[in-house]
């Protein structure tokens, strides 16, 4: 099945913030895409980089004061040191998650905040980080609220498909089932409580009907 792998770039009067920065651009220099040796996995595409996408709203990555990561799979933290500079903000939870492979996730030098919990991140509730931990130990969603638009929950991967939201479905390769559950239950109550929509990160057929770059919600 195709799916589909979203950056968000809001824009604040104190300052940008990258909501995920997507697989790494290096996949957008190989012709086919990065296939993977198991065909069971996922065959990675890039047709455009996050670096040109920015480059046409004329964002330099310098001008970018904060990124937030939903979680550190590869596909959502594949460019975050196309910003060296910017103050990174993860779940302490999720920083300090073993990797596999033995090795950081993240430099070591690069500036970040580990956060316990929930941030209201400008202070007046209009990008409010939200701790919603079961997809890994450390994931979180973001509501952002609009001017004209209302609010919106990001998913980030709290919620892979619609089908999966309709159905309370838990991927099996998550670390926590019932931390899932209480999660996707959060967001129902955010959901309703605000009013808002729910933008789940990896369906295509909703990516499909929204507004792209350089296009904006505002």
């Amino acid at each position: 099945m195709d799916f589909v792998d979203n950056c968000y770039l809001i824009h604040h009067t104190q300052g940008w913030l990258l909501w995920d920065t997507g697989v790494t651009d290096a996949i957008a220099t190989m012709p086919d895409g990065q296939a993977p040796s198991d065909p069971r996995m996922t065959h990675w595409r890039r047709p455009k980089t996050l670096a040109s996408q920015l480059e046409q709203l004329r964002v330099k990555p310098a001008d970018i004061k904060y990124i937030a990561v939903s979680h550190t799979h590869p596909d959502h933290i594949g460019n975050v040191e196309l910003f060296p500079q910017t103050m990174l903000l993860v779940q302490k939870a999720e920083y300090e998650w073993p990797n596999p492979l033995g090795v950081g996730r993240f430099k070591p030098e690069h500036p970040v905040t580990k956060l316990e919990g929930d941030r209201d991140l400008f202070g007046d509730g209009s990008v409010t980080i939200l701790a919603t931990p079961g997809h890994t130990p450390g994931h979180q969603s973001l509501l952002v609220k609009l001017p004209k638009t209302g609010a919106l929950v990001l998913s980030g991967d709290a919620v892979h498909f619609k089908s999966n939201w309709e159905n309370r479905g838990v991927p099996s390769g998550n670390t926590d089932k019932d931390k899932t559950l209480a999660s996707m239950q959060r967001i129902s109550e955010v959901l309703a409580k605000e009013k808002a929509q729910l933008w789940i990160n990896h369906d295509k057929a909703q990516r499909d009907s929204l507004k792209m770059a350089p296009a904006y919600y505002d």
